[in-house]
């Protein structure tokens, strides 16, 4: 039974186990930082090869050269989510270059901090174009790859606790992230007769590069109070639901919505 390790935490990945995604080819968008980095990783040490999409070439070359260190396969892809063709584009690149995709995980996203008096046009249009258009013309695009060659698949959508609860100065991020929920939900009902499952994964407060001054700070203190754990999560908390929904041990999952958050959305 080989380990493997990521991001401090260790966990076994067994050959011949519905887990085991060798074979399998993933598209992580999002991929070149904080989550979207963590799952690229995670998915290639449990054996998948991995396009790794994101607008920042630089630091997926970073990534990329990581995955290749422990042998496993990865493909950087430049792509802007809210455009249609580059979207096309990669989808198409990482079908030449790795074989059919069977997994996506939806993970690019953004947020602006403000006052909702206070958030500006620009402000709310780039948060929903990213999160919400972007997640629905990647998964369109990667179901259609799915349909045409019919072999299915599992899209997985990053969604937030903060599409099932409201959270103050976020509220473009909130309705963008509730609206994915809904994607998730609308979709899985459509594509389930491709055999194609779609399901979303909504973390709570999960410390990244991005975050974690806030988390050490005071406000961030009184924040982890409120969490019935009484801490935020790591990357690898979601590891285990990641490997689940995009293995074949997730087959009669579909439409499902499932928090990771350390109760949070609890209270």
């Amino acid at each position: 039974m080989p380990r493997q390790r990521c991001g401090g935490y260790a966990y076994a990945v067994v050959m011949g186990t519905p887990f085991y995604l060798e074979g399998k080819v993933a598209l992580v968008t999002g991929a070149s930082s904080g989550l979207g980095r963590h799952f690229a990783v995670t998915l290639a040490r449990a054996g998948a090869k991995v396009a790794a999409g994101a607008r920042r070439l630089d630091r997926l070359d970073e990534l990329v050269a990581e995955i290749e260190g422990f042998d496993g396969r990865a493909l950087a892809l430049g792509v802007d989510v809210t455009d249609a063709g580059a979207v096309h584009d990669a989808v198409r690149t990482a079908e030449t270059e790795l074989g059919p995709i069977t997994i996506l995980v939806n993970n690019a996203g953004v947020a602006e901090v403000a006052p909702a008096l206070d958030l500006d046009e620009a402000a709310w249009d780039r948060v929903l174009d990213t999160n919400l258009k972007g997640a629905w013309l990647v998964a369109r695009e990667v179901a259609r790859h799915m349909v045409r060659l019919g072999h299915g698949g599992s899209i997985i959508n990053i969604a937030s606790v903060a599409g099932l609860v409201a959270v103050k100065q976020l509220v473009a991020y909130c309705a963008s992230k509730a609206g994915l929920i809904q994607l998730t939900r609308a979709l899985a009902i459509e594509l389930a007769p491709h055999d194609i499952r779609v399901n979303a994964i909504a973390p709570g407060y999960i410390e990244t590069d991005m975050n974690r001054e806030f988390l050490a700070g005071a406000e961030g203190r009184r924040l982890i109070k409120r969490i019935p754990q009484r801490r935020v999560g790591e990357p690898s908390d979601i590891d285990g639901l990641l490997l689940l929904l995009a293995s074949d041990a997730s087959r009669y999952m579909t439409g499902a919505v499932t928090t990771i958050d350390g109760g949070f959305s609890l209270v």
